[in-house]
């Protein structure tokens, strides 16, 4: 029997915070509370503190001896080189799946969800549960992709969904993704491995275009 893959929580927590200064919620010069971001997400200290460190390397936030942490300005050129690098990586991994093949039940058990929210009218969306499903969707191409460094500096890309800042584009970014990503995993399925790049392009390009849309330098 497979182990259950989960991301690590301290990833997701990056990815949320990540998402939130690409797209101006946070701003340059904002100082970061990490009891606050905590009691905000409703988990522990912790890995929001391994969230901050994470962000810090990679020149977002500054931290400060235990005050938090002081959101960095970056530039539109931060943004696209990070998406970019994505882009390179991820594409890479939705081929080599596609290549290797995906296991049969887990394959068709994402298609069977995605189906389901497929026919979901968009204010019937759970956002959550799309949340849930797009990341397990993602994890499960990078484990087909059977390339653990591949993986590893994926998780370091990794920022979830890119959305719009209203309801409504959430929920037409979550539509649009929930048929990409059916015919990502049809491509996979199919071992059509340059369409499977090329869909992987094009999905993770039009999340970057999100971000962009509403970047303020």
């Amino acid at each position: 029997m497979e182990s259950l893959e989960l991301m690590p929580v301290r990833v997701r927590i990056t990815s949320i915070l990540k998402k939130a200064i690409y797209s101006g919620e946070y701003k340059s010069g904002q100082e970061l509370s990490l009891t606050e971001v905590a009691e905000k997400l409703g988990i522990s200290r912790t890995p929001v503190r391994e969230a901050f460190q994470t962000l810090a390397a990679e020149g977002l936030i500054t931290l400060r001896m235990n005050k938090g942490a002081i959101v960095n300005k970056i530039d539109r050129k931060f943004i696209i080189d990070q998406f970019e690098m994505r882009i390179l990586l991820e594409s890479e991994a939705a081929a080599k799946a596609a290549a290797n093949g995906m296991r049969e039940d887990k394959l068709e058990g994402l298609l069977k969800r995605l189906y389901e929210m497929r026919d979901l009218e968009p204010g019937q969306i759970d956002v959550p549960a799309y949340v849930e499903l797009n990341q397990d969707i993602h994890m499960a191409i990078w484990k087909a992709a059977d390339n653990k460094k591949l993986t590893q500096y994926l998780m370091e890309l990794w920022n979830g969904p890119s959305t719009g800042h209203s309801r409504p584009e959430k929920l037409q970014h979550y539509q649009e993704s929930t048929l990409e990503h059916i015919a990502i995993l049809h491509f996979i399925r199919d071992g059509e491995k340059e369409n499977a790049r090329k869909a992987m392009t094009q999905h993770i390009s039009r999340s970057m275009n999100n971000i962009l849309k509403y970047y303020q330098e």
